[in-house]
């Protein structure tokens, strides 16, 4: 469980006001016991949701496009260099916060508008996770992220 192939970090930090509102891109991000601050998420398990770098890749492929943006899946976090499926559970160290990942993101009918015909398949399995906050701090990109 503690060994990975390659540096891991935090690549990308999006936040969405409210629902459907576009994502504010950050260098920086505040998380307290009820999830990021300036996002809609939910309170509790579900407070902060990221996704694996490498699975935006997986996803360009299965739809037949060069790239995917991780504003387009609406994630709060990319996180690159790790399999976030092996930690569910686990907790998570990444700058000054504690995470525990709890569960998949589920697809929703919405990423086929999004990314075109089968987008919604090509997201299941590779959808991201959600996860609680056991710590709060500042989160920056770059930050090292530790299980």
């Amino acid at each position: 469980m503690a060994n990975h192939a390659a540096a891991v970090r935090v690549e990308w930090i999006g936040l969405r006001a409210e629902r459907l509102a576009e994502i504010d891109v950050v260098h920086v991000a505040e998380v307290n016991a009820a999830g990021l601050v300036g996002d809609h998420g939910r309170a509790g398990k579900r407070a902060v949701t990221m996704i694996q770098a490498e699975h935006l890749l997986v996803i360009a492929a299965l739809t037949a496009r060069e790239t995917v943006a991780p504003e387009e899946l609406r994630r709060n976090f990319v996180i690159s260099g790790i399999n976030l499926q092996a930690l569910r559970k686990a907790p998570l160290h990444i700058g000054e916060c504690t995470l525990q990942i709890e569960g998949p993101c589920p697809p929703c009918s919405r990423l086929e508008k999004v990314l075109g015909h089968g987008g919604y398949n090509a997201m299941r399995g590779h959808g991201g996770w959600y996860a609680s906050v056991v710590s709060g701090g500042q989160i920056k990109i770059g930050d090292a992220v530790r299980p």
